[in-house]
């Protein structure tokens, strides 16, 4: 194991190196917190039936910023390694494959982690200057960033698998872009298209996140998305750790 977590802060090291990940920081941090000022701004001219935690965790600018970062982050993992040739000593070392692929995933979870903290902050000054409760209850809270973690552990799965296909990061980004928006928005059918029975209502709202984050976000823990996510984000690492040894055997 001392193995693994020695790629895993060579992982965690190389975002603190990389420009890409500063200015994804930033990028994130000022739709966030632009989202949430008009979020603010915008509850305060009518009386609103829903807290400011909710709002925020389902605004269109939140899911825009949200379904982005994950190119971003995941691109470069697999892809920047086989370009740049630095993966040939890295698979002749000692140590397995399957850390290999579990330090890079858990590396881009440990940044994804690092940039969902400060958000917090917006909630603790909300609260500290309108001296009013930000959310219901410390369940909606609770619910809204368990939701975060489970949907950044599937979608950074499936840039990892992204950027293990190709050594072109654009590519890499491309392809983890275009899958997570077509599973994001897989839920959103059921509101655009009339024509479909009850039954294929429920399944597709199975899978929509936004209809998940808004139970969540009002603290109602629900364990099918859990249940949903996580095995969803095995079976992607288990794609991405088969793509690796296949690549590793064509060097």
């Amino acid at each position: 194991m001392s193995k693994f977590f020695t790629l895993l802060s060579r992982e965690i090291r190389s975002y603190f190196y990389s420009p890409i990940a500063y200015i994804v920081l930033v990028f994130f941090l000022l739709v966030s917190g632009a989202d949430f000022y008009f979020q603010v701004s915008y509850m305060n001219q009518r009386p609103i039936p829903y807290s400011v935690e909710e709002a925020f965790f389902n605004s269109v600018f939140f899911w825009f910023a949200f379904v982005l970062i994950f190119p971003l982050i995941t691109m470069r993992l697999f892809s920047e390694e086989f370009k740049l040739g630095t993966i040939e000593p890295l698979m002749t070392a000692p140590v397995r494959d399957w850390q290999v692929v579990l330090s890079k995933y858990f590396g881009a979870l440990v940044f994804y982690i690092i940039l969902w903290i400060p958000t917090i902050l917006y909630f603790v000054i909300f609260q500290t200057i309108t001296h009013q409760p930000a959310a219901g209850s410390t369940g909606a809270y609770l619910g809204g960033y368990l939701m975060l973690l489970l949907l950044g552990m599937f979608y950074l799965s499936i840039g990892c698998f992204a950027s293990v296909l190709t050594k072109n990061q654009i590519v890499a980004a491309v392809i983890s872009f275009a899958v997570i928006t077509l599973l994001f928005f897989l839920g959103l059918v059921s509101f655009i298209l009339l024509d479909v029975t009850s039954e294929t209502r429920q399944l597709l709202g199975y899978f929509s996140a936004i209809e998940q984050m808004g139970t969540l976000s009002r603290g109602v823990i629900d364990t099918r998305p859990i249940v949903l996510y996580l095995s969803m984000t095995v079976v992607t690492l288990t794609f991405t750790y088969q793509a690796f040894q296949v690549r590793k055997w064509r060097l």
